[in-house]
């Protein structure tokens, strides 16, 4: 099923969220090469980009290389946000992206994220700004408001719209709920039907069933996921031959995982170098190995490793085990 952000067409109506901490480019390219509609940066702030620091560079590196891929950023000054939106045009970005949905509490503190939900006024000067900045789509990303007592998601799409804001994610949560209780995907319709330009439902997808309903209840015209490719970056596209076809692809095979995981992690050590490369991967080789036999011990083991090579040896002592007795894993139907 194709989707359109702007003049960019997309292979399909799913898409990777963006996630700070895990989508990196390795995470991204990784993700990608199962297929994709569209991959997010990491949340990039505004005044960093500008600066040009070497880990934000890192975050939004060789854009054009993953075209189509968004790049998301956030802040509350209008002229930094539309500089910001301006450099990533320069590094090949496809889209860009405005975060208005981030929960975390270091970003709300400094009135970014979802903090500006509270503010229609400044959130419509940065949407305002950006579009001005960029002959680039700009699309926008929020929730469904800050609390339970003031869900403005469909006034702001509105507001978004007016701007030129060209495509709208909605994570079905408030800002106060952060990732408890469950996205609702029904007030996602609500801002679906609010708006005339495409708006996709974001939160709580971890089956394919549940990218189905989601889309059936809300009405929205796609799907992103997130914590849901913790450990399966192949889900996404699973998901997109399933809404199309309605054939449920099976989970690689046990000795495929394992070759995964070594290509992500190689490609972890190339892009941060040995120590950092490692540190990042752990997170990733935990939810990789979640629920096999033996897991919490290999866990415990990575955790503690600090050498590149032996990071690669208890990889394969956990895996081929179980690869050379046949043993076939249930399949990853929930985020770790």
């Amino acid at each position: 099923m194709s989707y359109s952000i702007g003049p960019v067409e997309l292979s399909s109506n799913v898409m990777l969220a963006p996630m700070a901490g895990v989508t990196d480019m390795p995470y991204r390219r990784l993700v990608k090469s199962f297929g994709v509609g569209l991959v997010v940066s990491e949340m990039i702030a505004s005044k960093a980009m500008i600066y040009a620091n070497k880990k934000t560079l890192r975050m939004s590196s060789a854009c054009a290389d993953e075209y189509p891929m968004s790049v998301q950023l956030a802040g509350t000054n209008p002229e930094d946000v539309a500089e910001a939106a301006k450099l990533n045009e320069d590094r090949g970005a496809a889209i860009i992206d405005l975060n208005m949905g981030c929960p975390a509490k270091k970003v709300v503190n400094h009135y970014s994220g979802s903090a500006l939900m509270r503010d229609e006024l400044l959130a419509g000067r940065i949407m305002e700004a950006a579009v001005k900045a960029v002959s680039l789509p700009v699309t926008l990303k929020m929730r469904t408001g800050w609390d339970d007592d003031n869900r403005n998601a469909p006034n702001l799409a509105r507001i978004a719209q007016e701007c030129g804001i060209q495509s709208l994610v909605v994570h079905g949560r408030t800002r106060c709920q952060m990732y408890r209780g469950h996205a609702d995907w029904d007030f996602i319709g609500e801002v679906k039907n609010a708006v005339k330009i495409p708006v996709t439902g974001n939160g709580d997808v971890n089956t394919l069933d549940d990218a189905a309903e989601l889309l059936e209840r809300s009405g929205a015209d796609g799907v992103m996921i997130g914590r849901g490719t913790y450990g399966r970056p192949w889900f996404p596209s699973q998901v997109a031959h399933f809404l199309k076809t309605g054939e449920r692809l099976p989970d690689p095979s046990l000795e495929e995982q394992m070759n995964i995981i070594l290509g992500h992690y190689d490609a972890m050590q190339s892009h941060y170098g040995t120590d950092l490369g490692i540190r990042n991967m752990r997170k990733h080789i935990a939810w990789y190995s979640k629920g096999l036999p033996g897991s919490a011990e290999f866990r415990a083991s990575i955790f503690t490793c600090t050498n590149s090579e032996s990071v690669v040896n208890y990889v394969r002592a956990f895996f081929e085990p179980l690869i050379e007795r046949g043993f076939t894993p249930e399949p990853k139907s929930k985020a770790a």
